[in-house]
């Protein structure tokens, strides 16, 4: 139960608007991990010590898909910039529109909602196996 608590609260103060607004502001995403952990860092001790190896594999296994997912968005981004290089060089500047926009938005919130689901599916899983051998022991 104790890890669910944890989780929760970490969870509360890792708002992803909030992030958001943290990097359209300027912050970079080592000054925003580092002020999250210096501002968390005894929920941070305490899920440490509360995880078991299984649970550290599965993390291990999220950091490696959310790696997989910033790789995605790198190469979306870089072809929708060549792409809008292209179209930068035979139309005028006047021509460009906000529908340009959409399928990047699109793509973001497809890319927010399936994270969203997995991160929480995750965390549920992880609570489970830690009930499950709390239940056992």
């Amino acid at each position: 139960m104790k890890i669910r608590q944890t989780l929760k609260s970490l969870d509360n103060s890792w708002e992803r608007s909030d992030i958001l607004l943290k990097i359209k502001n300027g912050l970079t995403t080592e000054e925003i991990v580092n002020k999250f952990l210096q501002d968390n860092e005894l929920q941070i001790q305490e899920l440490s010590s509360l995880l078991k190896q299984e649970d550290i594999v599965l993390l291990n296994q999220i950091e490696q898909l959310s790696i997989c997912e910033a790789e995605l968005l790198n190469k979306i981004n870089k072809l929708n910039y060549f792409k809008n290089n292209v179209k930068t060089n035979t139309i005028k500047e006047e021509n460009f529109s906000i529908p340009q926009k959409i399928p990047f938005n699109k793509i973001s919130l497809f890319m927010t909602k399936w994270s969203n689901k997995f991160v929480v599916f995750a965390l549920l899983t992880i609570s489970a196996i830690a009930l499950t051998k709390q239940a056992w022991a």
